[in-house]
């Protein structure tokens, strides 16, 4: 996973999830479930949070079924966060949580 730019950016996830004791999951997208689903679905405090890893400088590049799905996520009141740089997630955490 870590030899693409992508793949980079998922292992710093990983491991700043970890690193904070924060249950994730990565779901396989199999072409048999749903499409567009973040890739980290997580629990942090009682609090349901999804994050989508892009590559540098691709973080407004969402597919249309990623559009969907984070809607629909945010729209249940769930927290999506759609980062291309590890460092991004502490402040927007921040400002979501507020």
């Amino acid at each position: 996973m870590a030899d693409t730019p992508e793949g980079r950016v998922k292992a710093a996830i990983k491991l700043w999830l970890r690193d904070r004791g924060v249950w994730f999951y990565m779901p396989v997208q199999t072409g048999y479930g749903v499409g567009g689903v973040p890739d980290f679905i997580c629990c942090w405090g009682g609090q349901f949070m999804a994050i989508e890893a892009k590559a540098p400088g691709k973080r407004k590049n969402t597919s249309e079924k990623q559009k969907l799905q984070i809607e629909a996520i945010r729209a249940a009141d769930g927290l999506v966060l759609v980062v291309d740089d590890v460092s991004q997630l502490e402040p927007m955490l921040l400002e979501e949580l507020r």
